[in-house]
This record gives structure tokens, sequence and C-alpha cells, in this order.
């Protein structure tokens, strides 16, 4: 099965590639993250790394889920491909795309595959009716709210610097 969620960004997209592939920055803008880390890394967004997020739920109550992936970037596309190696979801693999729309607005894309955890019976049913719409594309979701928020201030950012050196 595979689970599409995206969202429309207000940035070029080498600035939301390079904010997305930047995992180890996660936690400082992304609320929901716990943490990442790199266990073994071979260059920017290259490498096994180690993550963690909560799931919320009403009010005060949330939930950690953790993972382990192998990461690679594309810059060529661009591109950011995951392989879950541990945790629930091993076997996943996930593709953040990035297309951009005109030279200040991007789709970026995230594409889950995955058959589910290697449960006899349950384990599609687990993965199709709770693991995959109320984990992770919920996860998804805020994910991409955090990372178009930061690609956005930078472009402000910058936006606001050339000014004020033009002014």
């Amino acid at each position: 099965m595979t689970l599409v969620d995206e969202r429309t960004m207000a940035a070029p997209a080498h600035v939301c590639f390079r904010v997305a592939a930047d995992v180890e920055i996660w936690p400082q803008i992304l609320p929901h993250y716990r943490w990442t880390r790199f266990h073994h890394k071979e260059g920017f967004g290259t490498g096994r790394i180690e993550m963690s997020a909560w799931r919320h739920f009403a009010g005060p109550l949330r939930y950690p889920t953790w993972w382990g992936s192998d990461m690679h970037v594309n810059d060529a596309e661009p591109a950011i491909y995951f392989t879950h190696v541990d945790g629930i979801t091993t076997h996943m693999h996930v593709k953040w795309s990035f297309l951009e729309r005109s030279r200040t607005t991007t789709e970026v894309r995230i594409t889950h595959a995955w058959d589910g955890p290697r449960w006899p019976i349950i384990g599609r049913f687990a993965w199709e009716r709770v693991i995959g719409p109320h984990f992770v594309s919920v996860i998804a979701q805020r994910t991409l709210a955090g990372i178009a928020a930061e690609a956005e201030r930078r472009v402000r950012n910058t936006s606001s610097s050339q000014e004020a050196q033009h002014a």
C-alpha cells in the first residue's frame, strides 16, 4: 500500500529540499520530533539515521514513535530517500519529491510504500487502518507543515536581507 502526503510551499524547490534533507535540525524546527541521530554519516543527508517523533492525540496525550532508516539524497532530482531498517516500519520505502511549480512555489510530496508489519493475518490490516492513516500520515503532515514554515521563513529572511542591502 502507498500513502501520499503533500503540501504546497511558498519557497523554491532548492530551499525546500535543503531544509527537508537537513534532518539533523528537525528537532529544532519541528516540535513533534524528539530526536534525529546519524549512526553512520556519509555526507549531507546520507547515512544510517535513527529518528523519533511524538504522535499527539487529544489534549496532553501523546505516543512516542521511533524508527531507523538508511537515507540518501539525490540533488539532481531533487529527492530524499529513506528505507526503514529498524522499528515497526522496517522495510518501508519513503521518497520526498520536490516539484517546482514556479520560481517561488514548490509541491512537496512524501510517498510511503509498505505492505505493513510482518504480523501474520493482521499486518496489512494494521498498516491500512491504524499505522498508515493514524501515525505515519499524521506525523508526515506535521512534518510537511514544519518544513514549509522553515523554508518560507528562510525565503522571507533572504528577501528582507536583500532589500536592506539595496535600500
